[in-house]
């Protein structure tokens, strides 16, 4: 009896031991997949300050930002170069004060090639290697479109210029730009950029997920693939519910009839404002995550927050 009871004890520890050792490989595994899984890109973009405490704030958020280890920085440029002197002090600036790729933003209205083309050799002697081509917007006063009107001018210019020195990125539009005929010919556009050599794409902010997916969907069906030619998606935070609407109403991003009745609900109640406004873009990264987006670009407004804090909450560092 005592033999039996002993064996049954014997079996009983070999099982435990079992189950111990498949624990311990499962949460292993877990562990393993967890750590080598690649974590979903991120990037920032800056604009140009009016002032030089403007810009010496700026260079303070810029050292938060880069502590959480972003893919580069873009800076943006004025219609017609109207903030070419602030912009070109800032990427200096940058570059100086870290080693994270800067991006600056070229416009070819209201340039005349010689002067892009300066200003592409002024980049390449500061070691930029990556610029976002566009169109830009016409000066007020200005009449005609000059040397380059369009954005494809300007991608095709950069490669008879500097070859294949610069990583071109060019704009998207997951709900058409403003001004296209139709929603066809935008995605026709796009595609002439990469066939001209733009190497990715980053798209107006949106708040509908499902906009940026028809975008890469019918890319995908031209033979664009997201391998080849990257769509990163632009991020929009929410902290100011009038300087957001003024924004989409200017660029033609859509602001859902939802989101705008909640903030208008809101009223003056900024912190409910930025908590709504983090729940909303919190949701819409990880919808894009989920979907494998590519990257995404914060449009940081010279904000460390809620930039930082997104980052952080989507876990991608």
């Amino acid at each position: 009896m005592k033999a039996k009871t002993q064996e049954r004890l014997s079996a009983i520890e070999k099982l435990l031991n079992e189950l111990k050792t498949d624990i311990h490989e499962v949460a292993t595994h877990s562990v393993s997949e967890r750590t080598t899984k690649a974590k979903t890109p991120f990037s920032f973009e800056f604009f140009p300050t009016k002032t030089d405490e403007g810009q010496d704030k700026l260079l303070g958020v810029f050292d938060e930002l880069n502590a959480l280890n972003p893919k580069y920085f873009s800076v943006t440029y004025g219609a017609g170069g109207s903030t070419r002197e602030r912009t070109l002090g800032i990427v200096k600036a940058l570059i100086e004060k870290g080693s994270t790729p800067i991006a600056p933003h070229m416009s070819c209205i209201g340039d005349t090639k010689s002067q892009i083309g300066e200003l592409l050799d002024y980049y390449k002697a500061l070691g930029v290697d990556r610029v976002v081509a566009l169109r830009g917007d016409l000066p007020s006063g200005q009449v005609g479109y000059g040397e380059l009107p369009y954005a494809l001018d300007l991608v095709k210019y950069i490669r008879e210029h500097s070859a294949d020195h610069f990583s071109i990125k060019v704009a998207a539009y997951p709900e058409m730009h403003p001004q296209a005929r139709n929603f066809e010919a935008d995605i026709d556009n796009l595609v002439a950029k990469y066939h001209a050599g733009a190497n990715e794409a980053i798209t107006q902010f949106f708040y509908n997920p499902d906009s940026y997916l028809f975008l890469r969907d019918r890319l995908t069906k031209k033979g664009v693939h997201q391998d080849d030619f990257p769509i990163i998606a632009g991020i929009m935070p929410i902290t100011n519910a009038s300087n957001l609407i003024r924004f989409a109403d200017g660029c033609g991003a859509d602001v859902p009839r939802y989101i705008r009745k909640q903030l208008a609900d809101y009223g003056d109640d900024k912190k409910s404002i930025r908590q709504f406004g983090f729940d909303i873009v919190h949701q819409l990264c990880e919808r894009l995550i989920s979907e494998g987006v590519p990257s995404l670009h914060f449009y940081s407004m010279n904000h460390t927050e809620p930039n930082k804090a997104l980052v952080e909450s989507l876990g991608l560092i």
